[in-house]
């Protein structure tokens, strides 16, 4: 619930339009009579659980936020899954978008004990990106990916491993246009999982089981979604119906407490979830948008220890660990420069760090983005996995929403900093990238929400809590200032750029600006 004065600045939607297939596109063969049936079953119950999504955000901006469910057949009852062999090692899962062939053979041939391909937040969501993204997918699937590699003159394979091969598709949020008509739309999930299945003639053309990573949920119901997605597509490929594996992101504070029931409900599937914490601190923002005790400081200067974080942190192991499967960590955003060798130094001592007390939280692994984190992160795990440890004395009903009070601080230069992220994601998302390495930080569309939103917040509070100068005055950010320090920022940008850039490359830029600001006007901050 945005203020007036905000939403009314700007009328106009300005995010990036939704995925559209192009007119004259072909899909493969037999592919749309495959997919029709599916579409009429699962796309109305998407649509209908995106709508409580909204009606969830509306409650909680009401005063209603989310809370612990009551006790149930999910938390009480005996039940246990049962981890197949490939996955018992995830100490680090290697992340990276699907588009990238040759960024998909380095990730496979890391060494990484898991690797998961992205057709989501770190690819831009567009036609041709996903299409790319599809077809890198089923050859690396498949361990025939390669790319050209100028420097050695040659063409680089994926080498033999044991690597956990897993998928990200789309999440419920996102709805795909262009494939059955101008004006009807589809879940994107729908579109994804069934692209790849539909390619897949046996599971025994593969060297584990087809596994997906579920992104972007935001209740236990939703999990019964990908449930009977799965097991439908099982019996329509003849496959046993608990075939196809998962593991899930916990990326939205509503879900943070439905986690056991989230669980049960994909007990025939799920292995491992996922603390996805910018999603996550994004959608903590987001439900607490009203609130000025929950106006973040400038988000470099936030501990990765941090109450709202750490409390989840120690939460997620435990009911993993308690119902069989793995807990894996989050993602350090700060990347290792092979051109830097202070900032090198910097992000894998910090790197070191975060895994460490991933760790010692009783995580089983975590994310990284580059091959040269992984042998580090690899390292900060002890044993292939924790699944026997449990905390004495844990708290099963933790408070998972702790008021940040005296973390950080709250500045005009995090401000600015957060503007020029926002327009230089966004410039890479113009030029089709979904991720883009900015002053030595990894930032994707979570990263751009967690920005876009902390200004939004200084703006909506800007009577209440104070951001500072320099010099340690407070400044206060109306939407007059926050336009003057775009068209700065922007400015700063521009002057950066080598003289020889093109007038396209410089318009590029002035329209993410545009872009960037008008979707803070208009209180445009879901993951799309």
């Amino acid at each position: 619930m945005m203020t007036t004065e905000i939403a009314e600045a700007s009328p106009v939607r300005a995010g990036m339009p939704m995925n559209r297939m192009p007119r004259g596109a072909e899909l493969p063969a037999g592919f749309l009579e495959f997919l029709r049936p599916l579409h009429r079953q699962f796309t109305p119950r998407q649509q209908a659980l995106a709508a409580k999504r909204k009606q969830v955000l509306q409650a909680a901006h009401a005063g209603k936020l989310p809370n612990h469910f009551p006790q149930s057949e999910a938390t009480e009852s005996q039940w246990k899954i049962e981890m197949p062999e490939f996955v018992l090692d995830q100490r680090n899962q290697m992340t990276g978008p699907a588009d990238d062939a040759e960024l998909v053979v380095k990730m496979l041939n890391s060494g990484a004990p898991g690797v998961m391909l992205d057709l989501e937040d770190s690819m831009a969501n567009t036609w041709e990106n996903l299409e790319r993204g599809i077809q890198n997918t089923l050859s690396a699937l498949r361990g025939e990916l390669t790319y050209y590699d100028r420097k050695r003159d040659q063409v680089v394979a994926i080498k033999p491993s044991k690597t956990a091969v897993l998928l990200r598709a789309r999440g419920l949020h996102l709805s795909q246009a262009g494939v059955f008509g101008e004006d009807e739309v589809m879940a994107a999930s729908l579109y994804d999982v069934a692209r790849i299945v539909f390619h897949i003639a046996s599971q025994d053309e593969l060297k584990h089981p087809l596994t997906f990573y579920i992104p972007k949920s935001e209740s236990a119901e939703e999990a019964l979604w990908w449930r009977d997605l799965f097991q439908e597509l099982a019996r329509i490929k003849g496959w046993e119906l608990d075939s196809i594996k998962c593991m899930a992101l916990v990326e939205s504070h509503p879900l943070a407490f439905q986690l056991e029931e989230f669980v049960f409900n994909l007990r025939d599937h799920i292995l491992a979830l996922n603390l996805g914490r910018w999603d996550y601190m994004a959608s903590l923002i987001h439900l607490n948008f009203e609130d000025p005790e929950w106006v973040l400081p400038d988000r470099n200067t936030i501990p990765h220890d941090v109450a709202f974080f750490q409390n989840l942190r120690e939460l997620i192991p435990e009911i993993c660990h308690k119902r069989g499967i793995l807990a894996i960590g989050g993602m350090t955003a700060l990347y290792p420069s092979r051109e830097d060798a202070e900032l090198n130094e910097r992000a894998l001592k910090i790197l070191a760090k975060d895994k460490k007390n991933e760790a010692d939280c009783g995580m089983d692994g975590a994310w990284t983005g580059h091959p040269d984190q992984n042998q580090i992160a690899v390292d900060q795990f002890p044993y292939p996995n924790q699944l026997s440890r449990r905390r004495a004395n844990a708290e099963r009903y933790p408070d998972l929403r702790p008021i940040p009070a005296g973390v950080g601080s709250k500045t005009l230069a995090g401000t600015r900093a957060a503007i020029r992220t926002v327009i230089r994601y966004r410039n890479g998302v113009l030029n089709g990238k979904g991720a883009s390495l900015l002053d030595g930080y990894m930032e994707d569309l979570a990263t751009d929400r967690i920005y876009r939103l902390m200004i939004a917040q200084r703006m909506r509070h800007r009577g209440e809590v104070a951001v500072t100068d320099e010099s340690g005055n407070t400044v206060e950010h109306t939407p007059e200032l926050v336009s003057r320090l775009f068209d700065e920022e922007l400015q700063k940008i521009l002057a950066n750029l080598p003289g020889d850039a093109s007038l396209d490359a410089r318009q590029k830029y002035e329209q993410a600006r545009q872009i960037s600001e008008a979707m803070i006007l208009n209180g445009e901050f879901d993951p799309i």
